[in-house]
């Protein structure tokens, strides 16, 4: 089977094989770049963008919302966005009242589809929640809105082939 890769004589990187220097990164996690979109009571750190690494078609970085905080309404244009809930507990708000309601744990994914006014809330008093972000394009868009919130927000059951009746 041929290769494409040249193998270079001792002390020749002319032809070092293209996937040394444009292949696999890691970004080690002390890092990451807080020159990101941001919305008020959150604080995102990329570590995967066009900037970083050259990633043209996804954003991935963290979140963290310190205890008993909340962020204003926003929206991420035509990004999708999954959350992975590494620590504490969220509580996201949709709508365009934000009157829909639902939690997250540690392990739990969220995904939030593009335009959808949310607020994401740390529903513990007393711990920090972390989340690992990724969105749909390189590009970090945070639309914040100025939204009158709904007062008692409806709870949305999460309903999946493994919870047909709902779980929360």
């Amino acid at each position: 089977m041929a290769h494409d890769h040249h193998h270079a004589a001792d002390g020749d990187d002319v032809h070092a094989p293209r996937w040394k220097h444009d292949g696999v990164r890691v970004i080690p996690g002390d890092r990451l770049d807080a020159n990101t979109a941001q919305t008020p009571g959150m604080d995102r750190k990329a570590a995967i963008n066009f900037a970083r690494v050259g990633a043209s078609r996804l954003w991935a970085g963290t979140v963290t919302i310190h205890a008993n905080a909340k962020t204003g309404a926003h929206h991420h244009g035509h990004l999708e966005s999954v959350i992975y809930v590494v620590r504490g507990r969220a509580r996201m708000r949709w709508g365009e009242q934000l009157e829909f309601t639902a939690e997250a744990g540690p392990g739990d994914f969220i995904y939030v589809p593009p335009y959808v006014p949310h607020q994401e809330i740390n529903a513990s008093p007393t711990e920090v929640l972390e989340c690992v972000l990724c969105r749909s394009d390189g590009e970090a868009v945070a639309i914040n809105l100025d939204i009158a919130p709904a007062e008692r927000p409806e709870t949305v059951l999460w309903i999946d082939p493994t919870h047909p009746q709902g779980g929360v």
